[in-house]
């Protein structure tokens, strides 16, 4: 039983809700697995948030990297809009570290060092993810996968379909430029909320204490009131400092970024890259939270005109058992195909370039 249908796919359980939609794991009529983005329905008289979906499609579109769950399907025009991503078995960041405690320092960094080279391939791109957080994060069989573009936009672009002044991202990870409103925002902007999620990575808190939303956003706009990285290891201290620096041309670049992590994930275990990856992949992913096809859903769609599977005159087969079955009998009479080359022969005739 599924939930229903959308652009030809089967929606099969929810995966959660967010701000612009509900999420749902589904099938496509070949049996690949995607994730699903609803766009809520009362949003839709919103011709803004239409468009801010469309560019959402747009942006994900020019995404590449083994770091971002790659588009699969969208029709960001349809009732209701949606999109389809690749599906990413695994938890999340927050998940694996609700439930397991903080990352060793080098798997974290190694981590990290993984994810600043997927945002270094979307800012080459032209965009921004402006929501990095550990809710964004898949610890997927082959490492951390950033997830959920849903508050990229075009950098430098001339139309901006946030009002100026408008909050967008998550508080808790949110960077002082975007919490005073700024619609102008760097790349220094995901610097910030990759740091801010390798924190918790690390810890298992955020940044500043648990508050109100409100009280939160004030702290993280003043200059003086700095986050909090006591229990973070020194090794990591001076970078993590550099990159939630207040003023966001102080930040180091992901290029700077990954090399630093990189060599910290090094130093810290003694292991060359290739295992540290490895490591990664297997001490995160969780294999139990995969979702697989349902029985039923993963058969192939026929083609009703398709003669091969056109039964004229069935005839009730018999309920036997295997030791009943004749093993001499003579194999069946192979199917007549010659209409089939009969009809190739004449498309190449009239197709001499095929």
């Amino acid at each position: 039983m599924t939930l229903g249908n959308i652009g030809g796919y089967q929606l099969v359980r929810p995966l959660g809700s967010g701000g612009m939609g509900e999420v749902f794991f589904a099938v496509s009529p070949t049996a690949d697995r995607v994730a699903i983005k609803v766009i809520r329905q009362h949003l839709l008289q919103d011709e803004t948030m239409r468009e801010r979906f469309a560019t959402e499609v747009e942006s994900l579109k020019l995404v590449y990297g083994s770091r971002v769950a790659r588009l699969e399907d969208a029709d960001p025009y349809a009732d209701p809009a949606w999109l389809a991503v690749e599906y990413v078995p695994g938890a999340t960041l927050r998940q694996y570290v609700d439930a397991h405690g903080p990352l060793p320092l080098p798997l974290a960094a190694m981590a990290g060092a993984m994810l600043a080279d997927g945002l270094a391939k979307v800012h080459q791109v032209g965009l921004l993810h402006r929501d990095m957080k550990p809710q964004n994060i898949i610890l997927g069989p082959d490492g951390p996968k950033v997830i959920d573009f849903g508050l990229a936009v075009l950098v430098e672009r001339d139309n901006y379909l946030t009002e100026p002044g408008a909050l967008v991202g998550t508080p808790a990870y949110m960077s002082p430029e975007q919490v005073r409103g700024e619609r102008d925002l760097t790349p220094a902007v995901d610097v910030y909320g990759l740091a801010a999620t390798l924190v918790f990575a690390l810890t298992g808190r955020g940044l500043y204490p648990p508050t109100n939303s409100w009280n939160l956003l004030l702290r993280i706009s003043k200059p003086d009131d700095l986050p909090d990285l006591s229990n973070v290891p020194d090794e990591l201290v001076g970078l993590l400092g550099m990159m939630l620096a207040f003023d966001s041309s102080a930040r180091p670049g992901l290029d700077d970024v990954r090399a630093r992590l990189l060599a910290v994930a090094t130093a810290a275990s003694g292991k060359p890259v290739v295992d540290l990856r490895r490591e990664v992949a297997d001490r995160t992913y969780d294999r139990d939270v995969e979702l697989f096809v349902p029985p039923g859903l993963d058969d192939p769609q026929l083609d009703p005109e398709d003669p091969a599977v056109i039964d004229e005159d069935p005839e009730p087969t018999p309920d036997i058992k295997r030791d009943d079955v004749d093993t001499e009998r003579p194999p069946a009479p192979r199917a007549d195909v010659t209409w089939l080359v009969d009809k190739i022969r004449r498309q190449y005739a009239r197709r001499s370039t095929l």
